[in-house]
């Protein structure tokens, strides 16, 4: 049976087809995407150290990933790596607030203020309020 055979093996090929898309669609946690271009993981691994040694805002993150001064990344590998990343903004906040607290004896409106500014942080007010509520905890 020829027509069987050939049967048989189309659906073996189309069975493997779609187990290798859905194998490639599926991110392990901690794993690199490997259907994400070699670029998009780097600006994800940048992205991560930015966010765990320097306990950044979304936006520094993404500023410092595209700045022509920064890590030159395309805006479309630093999106990427944004979108990726597994971050609690409000935990880095905190962390940039308890530093400027501890370090240079910052008022909390200051810390507060430097937290917001686009020249400062570029975290958000929801960000930066949960971290002055949380200062003394």
């Amino acid at each position: 049976n020829d027509k069987d055979e050939r049967n048989h093996k189309t659906a073996v090929e189309e069975t493997k087809t779609n187990y290798d898309s859905t194998k490639e669609n599926t991110k392990e946690p901690g794993k690199e995407n490997e259907s994400a271009t070699r670029l998009e993981n780097s600006a994800l691994e940048k992205a991560k150290s930015y966010y765990d040694d320097f306990h950044m805002s979304k936006l520094g993150i993404y500023d410092i990933l595209t700045s022509e001064y920064g890590e030159k990344f395309d805006k479309e590998d630093a999106q990427y790596a944004i979108d990726h990343l597994e971050a609690d903004y409000e935990k880095n906040a905190l962390e940039k607030a308890k530093s400027y607290a501890k370090d240079m004896h910052m008022s909390n409106d200051s810390i507060y203020d430097l937290l917001v500014s686009n020249y400062g942080e570029k975290f958000t007010e929801s960000e930066a309020k949960y971290a002055i509520e949380h200062l003394d905890n």
